[in-house]
């Protein structure tokens, strides 16, 4: 039941010194709107550069072949071999974890010879053989026609889907696309789709735009590859670690193409999960330290609240005195003390927690207005959950704060508390 009387005693108690109890909110006021700063900032990071992968299967791992570092079964040191076609079905069978094993082939890229003819128009490319699911697999986005789907594959359809890079030196402005005719070292593919690398791509975002998709069986065919392949992106189920799974798939690998177990150069490969990974780590450990920093800051404060307890407790032996003499018990001194310094730190604190809210809606509508393509700083917030820590923390800190006065406040004998001036 609310008590009248009680909380005018405690507004009385925090009002008769009114600077000194500003000065002494202030401290639980700085703690939390630090500690709620820090931890919008650490998310505003980890919000930017997440960003940065979307788009991308980050449970995938690239792997692709280099020489040998040691002879085995008769077979020279130094030795060069190719993936085949066969490989891949042959992963798909050995590990049913994995979601996707898309081949890949490549030829060519921007700083090359023009190897691609639009009427009177040439340019150099990358061009890239593939299966239609890496484009669930990279950061890519078709804003007009299609990708490469399976009837390419089986058909070795000769299409191709182009970049914005690759329109904008070899087409005219508006002139449509879908449906015109490039040729690819001698060889024509209609235009079926146009695509939109997301993210800046390791600084070179415009690059990344004057990239050729064409079907992986074409590609072998159209240019004399073979069964060869030149990479594969390799991604797992979403209750898999690829992390985990590609020292068999390595093994695998080394096997299937008579290679020393050992043989560690061999088969080349990165692990984009375990990067991922250590990116999350980054984030958690920046989260600890904006904990440990705002707690730090809120424990300052909270001594500040007790040691002004302790001077209003001495300032007050005559009142306690005068109380525990009519009957007061010491559990009602103590719940007034308590009371007390609570009400100063929630006050305080939620305060706090005001100022910073509004300091990143301020700031969230700056950002709001901002190209967010390779920013690294989007949306800093915090969540309910944080909120509801905060609070918790400022309910334990008032605790904390008033327990020691509190204490001293029902050790004070009634004789000696009136006896004092």
């Amino acid at each position: 039941m609310f008590d009248r009387e009680k909380w005018n005693e405690i507004l009385e108690a925090l009002t008769a010194n009114t600077f000194r109890t500003v000065l002494t909110a202030f401290g639980v006021f700085w703690g939390i709107f630090i500690l709620v700063i820090l931890l919008a900032a650490s998310n505003g990071l980890e919000n930017g550069v997440k960003k940065g992968f979307d788009g991308i299967a980050t449970n995938t791992m690239f792997m692709w072949t280099q020489t040998t570092s040691k002879a085995y079964k008769g077979l020279p040191k130094t030795r060069r071999y190719d993936f085949r076609n066969s490989d891949v079905d042959a992963l798909k069978q050995k590990f049913p974890d994995l979601l996707y094993v898309s081949p890949r082939n490549q030829l060519g890229d921007f700083n090359g010879v023009s190897n691609v003819v639009r009427g009177t128009k040439t340019g150099a490319y990358t061009i890239y053989g593939d299966y239609p699911e890496l484009v669930k697999q990279e950061q890519m986005e078709i804003v007009k026609g299609r990708f490469v789907n399976q009837q390419d594959i089986v058909s070795r359809r000769k299409v191709a889907i182009i970049g914005s890079g690759v329109i904008k030196e070899l087409y005219l402005n508006a002139e449509e696309v879908i449906g015109t005719y490039i040729k690819i070292n001698g060889v024509n593919f209609m235009v079926v789709g146009v695509y939109k690398k997301k993210g800046n791509n390791n600084g070179n975002a415009e690059e990344a735009q004057k990239s050729i998709f064409i079907p992986f069986t074409t590609f072998q065919q159209a240019f004399n590859f073979g069964d060869e392949v030149g990479w594969m992106a390799i991604t797992a189920n979403d209750d898999a670690s690829i992390t985990e799974l590609k020292p068999g798939i390595l093994a695998f690998m080394r096997e299937r193409h008579s290679i020393h177990p050992d043989d560690e150069r061999a088969v080349g490969n990165f692990d984009l999960f375990a990067e991922f990974q250590k990116v999350q780590d980054l984030f958690n450990v920046l989260k600890f330290i904006a904990y440990f920093v705002g707690t730090l800051v809120l424990l300052s404060g909270i001594i500040g609240i007790s040691n002004i307890m302790l001077i209003v407790v001495k300032e007050r032996t005559n009142e306690i005195g005068i109380r525990r003499a009519l009957g007061a018990t010491p559990g009602a001194i103590r719940s007034q003390i308590l009371l007390e310094a609570i009400f100063l730190t929630i006050i305080a604190g939620m305060f706090g927690i005001a100022v910073a809210t509004g300091l990143l809606a301020i700031l969230n509508m700056v950002l709001s207005t901002m190209p967010t393509d390779g920013m690294m700083f989007i949306n800093p917030s915090v969540d309910l959950v944080v909120v509801f820590i905060a609070l918790l923390i400022l309910v334990g800190s008032g605790l904390l704060a008033g327990f020691i006065p509190a204490q001293t406040a029902i050790n004070v004998k009634p004789v000696d508390a009136l006896r004092a001036e």
